[in-house]
């Protein structure tokens, strides 16, 4: 393995250059976790369970776990109601 310096030449030397199929399923997986996360600092901000959120929202603890440990595919309608009806917040998307 050859000396690596940035983090980018970290991850195509472990899952390939950007665009082939290794690094685009490590990017989704990556993005999975980072929305899990957002979503439970939100909720902890916002003094909510799991249990809270999920009853609020109309779905299942197990299903707001999944999401929030990026173990589960969020549609983004399932994320505006999380967001906009668990929270009371907007969501603003943006496409760089």
């Amino acid at each position: 393995m050859k000396d690596i310096t940035t983090f980018d030449e970290h991850l195509d030397e472990r899952y390939g250059k950007i665009g082939t199929e290794k690094r685009v399923d490590f990017e989704i997986k990556a993005k999975a976790f980072a929305i899990g996360e957002i979503l439970r600092e939100a909720r902890k901000d916002a003094h909510m369970t799991q249990e809270e959120l999920a009853i609020k929202t109309g779905t299942r603890k197990s299903f707001i776990s999944r999401i929030e440990n990026g173990h589960s595919d969020i549609q983004l309608s399932t994320l505006y109601r999380l967001v906009e009806i668990g929270f009371g917040k907007r969501i603003n998307l943006t496409i760089g």
